[in-house]
């Protein structure tokens, strides 16, 4: 399989959760209150940044996996996530097999975020006014990632409200979904292969291999990051 295919690129990955390390600068929301749905963001970034700078995550690919695995988890919907990119073989997969896409996959965006959090940090952002109803279930985090010598960068972050806190569901990076980026390259390749667990085998190949290279193999362009 042609991971590239369906990989946004190494600029659009840090606009991803690049975001997140730029949070935590303090220029974020510096001068206005957070809603509940843009401090989990927040908190987040704040995390990441205290951690990842380490020279023992920096040099380390995998246990800075392990780390932004335990930190971003609880924040995202993997299963909302997995359930939306499989679309309608989500449904007539297997509850085995829904278990196992979801893993990997989650391995997969995992490390593409990491490559991004350990190799560059150098981002800010700016939020965008938004309100928040005691009713809604649903949100749109609208920002703007902005970097020296570069236009700014929007990126909007599709909450939802699970049992009392705000997960990630998707990413919109300049109009593009992470979702639907991700829906119709797996969905093309279940179609051409018939099968469901030759993509799951695949996905879970690229993991295995990517967590044992070096961390310049995981850099921008390397397979880390595909």
């Amino acid at each position: 399989m042609k991971f590239a295919k369906f990989s946004f690129g190494l600029t659009a990955w840090l606009g991803v959760w690049g975001v997140l390390l730029a949070l935590a600068s303090g220029l974020a929301g510096a001068d206005e209150a957070l809603l509940p749905p843009q401090i989990v963001i927040q908190h987040t970034a704040d995390e990441l940044q205290k951690n990842l700078q380490k020279p023992e995550y920096k040099k380390d690919f995998v246990k800075a996996t392990h780390l932004v695995e335990t930190i971003i988890d609880p924040h995202v919907d993997f299963d909302r996530v997995s359930m939306l990119i499989l679309g309608k073989y989500w449904k007539t997969a297997t509850p085995e097999q829904q278990v196992r896409f979801k893993k990997e996959f989650r391995m997969l965006l995992v490390r593409t975020y990491t490559t991004a959090f350990t190799e560059y940090a150098n981002w800010t952002i700016r939020h965008r006014p938004m309100t928040l109803d005691a009713s809604d279930k649903r949100v749109v985090v609208r920002t703007e990632i902005l970097q020296a010598g570069a236009q700014p960068v929007a990126v909007d972050y599709r909450m939802a409200n699970v049992k009392g806190d705000w997960k990630v569901y998707d990413v919109v990076i300049e109009g593009i979904s992470l979702i639907q980026n991700y829906r119709t390259s797996f969905t093309n390749e279940v179609a051409q292969t018939g099968s469901l667990d030759q993509l799951i085998a695949e996905i879970a190949q690229r993991n295995k291999t990517a967590l044992k290279e070096p961390l310049g193999n995981n850099a921008a362009g390397g397979k880390g990051a595909s």
